[in-house]
């Protein structure tokens, strides 16, 4: 939601999740690059980096980029091996990308988030387009219906994921943008403008900005949260 939604602004890059899965295969084939055409390791990540920049920026100045925490160490090694002469991760991003801001979008409701990636791993259905078209679909990974197991290891994975995202900032003295996704769903424009003036920008900009998709839970999640929660009751 919030990459579309700076993507549409015009002025904010085209932020993507450039770098998904943490291997160098599958950006070469993202960015439809043929590995036989480079002759080392550094050669063949100039050449991605190189392909993701453009796409991050798209017809902007501004590069866009969106990172998750699974493939976030990975990323980090590469921008490594690529600058070694910086001490943090912090040189490191910038040496690449130049002067960055860092916007770190959670969701507080770590239930509803759990409900909603199963649901998504077993309809394969991921994104929906404002219109209620389909945006994202993949093929299903797990069998239909309600999983109370699957739902608690989410919840711990992505307790997990911002307790390591909030170390990483301090460790780096990173001060990011906070933006919760219940705030985000709610006052998409108001998060927009924020980002555009922290980006330097005109913020009056977000106002003539639509939205771009739609939310997916519907009754089942509601079903399922109200059972999961009257079954960890029971259990407590």
């Amino acid at each position: 939601m919030l990459c579309k939604l700076l993507t549409a602004t015009k002025v904010a890059g085209n932020p993507e999740s450039l770098f998904h899965k943490p291997s160098i295969e599958a950006w070469l084939e993202y960015y439809g690059l043929e590995p036989t055409a480079y002759a080392s390791r550094k050669q063949t990540l100039e050449a991605v980096f190189t392909a993701a920049k453009a796409c991050g920026k798209g017809e902007t100045k501004v590069f866009g980029l969106r990172l998750q925490r699974d493939s976030f160490e990975f990323f980090m090694e590469q921008l490594d091996f690529l600058h070694p002469g910086q001490a943090t991760d912090l040189e490191r991003i910038e040496a690449a990308f130049g002067p960055t801001l860092f916007i770190y979008l959670s969701r507080v409701d770590r239930l509803d988030q759990a409900i909603s990636c199963v649901r998504a791993e077993q309809t394969g259905l991921w994104h929906r387009n404002a219109d209620g078209t389909e945006l994202e679909r993949q093929e299903p990974k797990r069998r239909d219906g309600y999983d109370a197991e699957a739902i608690r290891c989410y919840i711990e994975t992505f307790s997990n994921s911002n307790a390591a995202w909030s170390r990483w900032f301090d460790e780096q003295s990173i001060v990011p943008i906070e933006v919760s996704y219940e705030t985000l769903s709610q006052e998409p424009q108001a998060v927009l403008t924020e980002i555009l003036a922290a980006l330097g920008s005109e913020g009056s900009i977000a106002r003539s900005v639509p939205l771009q998709t739609a939310k997916l839970a519907d009754k089942i999640n509601r079903d399922w949260r109200a059972r999961f929660e009257a079954e960890y009751a029971s259990s407590t």
